[in-house]
């Protein structure tokens, strides 16, 4: 049985739903300290879900030994570069939701698996989710929905849920979006034997 570590409601309801045996264990790490010395060395989108994934797999897998453990992030980036954070208030979510209204950004999800300490595979894909130009409006009644339940989602939406309603078009994987590139880490389960092929 694998070990997932983290505490995402939406990667646990993925491999939940694939049929994937596992234990939650959270990593102990400061993710807000390694993304901001991560973001200070110049690393863009991608290399930040990568390095955030892999620090919380290794994490885990220190204290697991011989399990494999599964690590994940995901960063939302605006067209401009600028990289959004978990919203820590409902106004700096309505202030993200207008920062993405009428663009384009790119939602990058990592999964790394370590075993032992060591990262033993990853993944890393992209989606790019075209935000339609809402109201002030939309933005209020949306949150009166949605908040506190999106506090812990960096793009401030749930795509299987009323977060659906922000865009007007959705390129990629509808994992990826959710969290975790499901597919991939699926069939390297399978290759190693974890999961039936």
């Amino acid at each position: 049985m694998i070990v997932l570590a983290s505490g995402s409601a939406s990667r646990r309801a993925m491999l939940e739903a694939a049929g994937v045996a596992f234990d939650v264990v959270r990593p102990h790490v400061d993710e807000d300290a390694a993304k901001d010395s991560l973001k200070a060395e110049g690393i863009e989108a991608r290399g930040l879900a990568d390095a955030l994934a892999e620090l919380k797999a290794i994490s885990v897998s220190r204290r697991q030994p011989g399990r494999i453990v599964i690590g994940s992030d995901s960063i939302v980036a605006l067209a401009d570069g600028t990289m959004l954070d978990k919203p820590e208030s409902r106004d700096r979510a309505a202030e993200q939701l207008c920062m993405m209204r009428g663009g384009t950004h790119r939602l990058v999800s990592a999964v790394v698996a370590a075993r032992d300490g060591v990262p033993v595979w990853r993944d890393v894909d992209t989606a790019r989710l075209h935000v339609r130009a809402f109201s002030d409006a939309f933005v209020e009644t949306y949150l009166d929905a949605e908040w506190p339940a999106i506090a812990g989602c960096v793009g401030c939406f749930r795509i299987e849920g009323p977060g659906v309603q922000l865009f007007s078009k959705v390129e990629g994987s509808q994992f990826t979006i959710l969290g975790m590139p499901l597919l991939p880490l699926l069939g390297w389960l399978r290759d190693v034997g974890e999961m039936p092929a």
